[in-house]
């Protein structure tokens, strides 16, 4: 399966409440590995040292210091273009979390609102 396909299919299974995605991604050909980091580079991919992976994604839902998930699909999506096989495997989801904002001198009302429609 193409990584971006197993990627969409990773984010459809996830509650609406996700905020954020830890993911290891591994290429086939390590020959590839300058190719492969040219098109994450939009996705700010993080590279594995000394490990079995080659680099960490991290994903935002909706807010975070993250890289956003359409991003994400869209990197992965040049490699598939691009001819590179990889596996995509989840390793952390969080969820629940809601961004922290200034809010002074306004009412609870509001807070909670904001709250509400963030927590979605």
């Amino acid at each position: 399966m193409a990584l971006a396909d197993t990627f969409s299919q990773i984010v459809d299974s996830l509650p609406d409440d996700w905020t954020d995605l830890e993911l290891d991604l591994r290429i086939a050909d390590e020959v590839r590995y300058v190719d492969a980091a040219t098109y994450l580079v939009t996705c700010n991919a993080q590279p594995y040292s000394c490990h079995d992976w080659h680099w960490k994604l991290l994903v935002a839902h909706r807010f975070g210091h993250a890289a956003a998930a359409e991003a994400v699909h869209g990197a992965l999506k040049l490699l598939d273009d691009a001819g590179i096989a990889g596996e995509l495997a989840l390793r952390e989801m969080r969820s629940g979390r809601v961004e922290v904002t200034q809010m002074w001198g306004r009412p609870q009302s509001v807070r909670d609102e904001f709250k509400r429609s963030r927590a979605q």
